[in-house]
């Protein structure tokens, strides 16, 4: 799908993301999953079949599951109420939700059990990882002595998400709100991190975005899925380089191996690597949930 889809017939989405579209309907939103996929943070052309369905249906099982450490976006409002023709409903049903408008915080809250992806290329360089300073001698896919929280900046879409330090977040959201997005990511990434592991996927690490809702931070967007999470077997397991991966990791290494500078336009991908990519989602969203995928 691309860009700015038409779900609703007749009617345009008032914005498009890199993955979702959203379609505002005053007080709420109905915010729709596509199939689009993007690396680098750049959209690519290809896009990966089912991968927005099973984005929101595996968002909707980690929204319900955390409940008791933080509210969701999430609203009771039906979607028949805001896509009345039937069509419409049952082409949106399984990768579209109804959602309470928020006021979206600046920061991307990321945190890391372990050390990959950009994590490491910063410590390498550095020592560091977001201002935080680690124990030398770490190497890739190694598990940190504690989780750590790393915030990026929010880019606009075709752009780079950049990490920043705790007290930059602190410049941007005031120094209670960013003490409650720290403390409120760390206390959802050891809940799926625990949730995961009794499943045999390593939760390595994960990005989650929130919203003030009448003044309360709540959580919104997609939560723990394979776009916004590195998930690893456990099995497999073993320091020192990359991990096998029910993420887009897998996308990205291909693209790595292109000589593709990550600005856009992105490469087609071939038909075998979206199959494999697509098998790694419904994989992940089974082993998590405990349900068999059910195609659209």
């Amino acid at each position: 799908m691309v860009a700015g889809t038409e779900w609703i017939t007749g009617r345009a989405p008032t914005y498009s993301g890199k993955v979702r579209d959203l379609y505002d309907f005053g007080p709420l939103l109905l915010m729709v999953a596509s199939d689009r996929l993007s690396a680098f943070d750049v959209i690519l052309p290809t896009p990966v079949a089912e991968k927005g369905a099973i984005l929101t249906q595996l968002s909707s099982f980690w929204f319900d599951k955390t409940r008791g450490v933080i509210a969701n976006h999430l609203s009771d409002v039906p979607l028949a109420e805001l896509v009345p023709d039937a069509n419409d409903r049952a082409r949106l049903s399984k990768r579209a939700v109804v959602v309470k408008k928020t006021q979206p915080l600046k920061i991307e809250a990321v945190v890391r059990g372990y050390i990959a992806g950009s994590g490491l290329s910063e410590y390498r360089r550095t020592g560091s990882v977001s201002g935080i300073a680690l124990p030398p001698g770490l190497v890739e896919g190694d598990r940190l002595a504690e989780p750590i929280f790393t915030p990026s900046s929010k880019a606009p879409v075709g752009e780079h998400d950049e990490p920043i330090t705790f007290d930059q977040s602190v410049a941007l959201l005031g120094e209670a709100l960013a003490e409650q997005v720290r403390e409120t990511s760390l206390a959802l990434y050891r809940a799926g991190a625990e949730w995961a592991e009794s499943r045999g996927i390593i939760l390595a690490d994960t990005k989650f975005e929130f919203g003030l809702l009448d003044g309360e931070l709540v959580v919104i967007d997609e939560m723990l899925t394979p776009d916004s999470s590195r998930f690893w077997p456990a099995d497999s397991y073993a320091p020192g380089g990359p991990q096998p991966s029910f993420d887009k990791q897998y996308v990205r290494d291909y693209l790595l191996a292109l000589q593709w500078d990550k600005t856009p336009p992105g490469p087609v991908l071939p038909e075998s690597v979206v199959a494999a990519t697509r098998a790694r989602y419904v994989e992940a969203y089974e082993r998590l949930t405990g349900l068999a995928w059910s195609s659209l």
